[in-house]
């Protein structure tokens, strides 16, 4: 038999909002996090996972925190849940103070023995789902992975979406005898970037396809600069246009097309297609030589390189009289329209082609 995987949902922060003194101890406290309805249904009638709530509750019992006050807040929350399709198969809450290290308390694992060394359950497949760096470290000592909520980035929306479809992460290693790069992509990402490639303005142009595009990228790339740029560029493009490839996997849900926006004086348009059939349009002309340390006659080859390895069609077009602006709205067009287009629908999870393959 398979084994069981496990979601460990914290409640305070998580399920229900909570209030700034940390207790939900009265009706008037309680607010349901915002998209748990909806996207904890979906995980809980689409996926196999089993419900264990874990809840830290402060100073259960005592006088100020009577337990007459906690249970019918709690009830209720459960019992709405259930109303939404949403039911528990395990709950466990310690009444512990935040002074009492003991055990039972997350981020400790003494509530959830059961769970530990044995062979029924998954834990390297299984996930807490919390709002704490205690959840975090929960998570860590389960031996399971964490998906901390921050009404930013990580909503009950893209928890619902990562644990259906999976995160979209990919890393390239691309060695040859001119330049050895290295490539690690998330597309569900904040826009952190890390890029190194030798080349300061090519640096500040691919870190546009990280911010702009919302994605996590690395880019760290040596290549054989005392010769000339030409490797450089054309083997990040190509490390990077495989690694694209890569997260987007079997492509199931995604928007699949993408954006033209201005810059200052300039008005630049990047259409794609991630249909899987390379090719690219290019009517961007420069009057420069050289843009910082990147020369001109280097932007079609990157943009070649990159949908070929892609596997997308391009359709690149600016128009504009500052050079530096013209070459960076391309670049920040194409972000946008990479964050289009790989933005992921599980709802509709499906290929978006008629032929059903891409």
């Amino acid at each position: 038999m398979k084994p069981q995987r496990l979601l460990f949902i914290d409640r305070d922060g998580t399920l229900i909002e909570e209030p700034a003194d940390e207790q939900i101890d009265a009706f008037e406290k309680l607010k349901f996090v915002k998209g748990v309805f909806k996207n904890l249904a979906f995980i809980r009638r689409n996926l196999d996972f089993r419900f264990v709530m874990v809840s830290n509750q402060d100073g259960l019992g005592t006088p100020s925190f009577p337990e007459e006050t906690f249970w019918p807040v709690h009830n209720f929350v459960l019992q709405t849940l259930e109303g939404e399709g949403i039911t528990f198969d395990d709950i466990k809450i310690d009444p512990h103070f935040p002074s009492d290290h003991h055990p039972n308390r997350k981020p400790g694992t003494g509530m959830l023995k059961e769970y530990l060394c044995n062979d029924a359950y998954d834990l390297a497949g299984s996930f807490v789902i919390g709002d704490r760096d205690t959840d975090r470290q929960l998570a860590e000592n389960l031996g399971c992975q964490a998906l901390i909520l921050n009404g930013e980035d990580m909503t009950w929306e893209k928890i619902a979406e990562i644990l259906f479809a999976g995160e979209r992460i990919a890393e390239v290693r691309r060695t040859t005898k001119e330049t050895d790069i290295h490539v690690r992509l998330n597309l569900d990402g904040t826009g952190k970037c890390d890029i190194q490639t030798g080349l300061g303005f090519f640096d500040h142009m691919l870190e546009q396809i990280g911010k702009h595009g919302m994605m996590d990228l690395t880019i760290h790339t040596r290549g054989d600069l005392h010769v000339d740029e030409h490797h450089t560029i054309e083997d990040t493009a190509l490390a990077l246009g495989t690694c694209l490839d890569k997260a987007l996997g079997s492509k199931r849900g995604i928007e699949r097309y993408g954006f033209c926006l201005p810059m200052d004086d300039c008005l630049c348009q990047v259409a794609l297609d991630f249909g899987g059939r390379p090719w690219l349009v290019w009517d961007a002309t420069f009057q420069r030589e050289r843009i910082g340390d990147v020369p001109t006659e280097m932007f079609l080859h990157f943009f070649k390189s990159l949908s070929d390895a892609a596997r997308m069609n391009l359709n690149i077009k600016a128009e504009g009289i500052n050079e530096h602006h013209k070459i960076e709205g391309i670049f920040k067009a194409l972000a946008r329209s990479l964050r289009m287009a790989v933005r992921r629908d599980v709802e509709h999870f499906e290929l978006p082609s008629t032929k059903g393959m891409l």
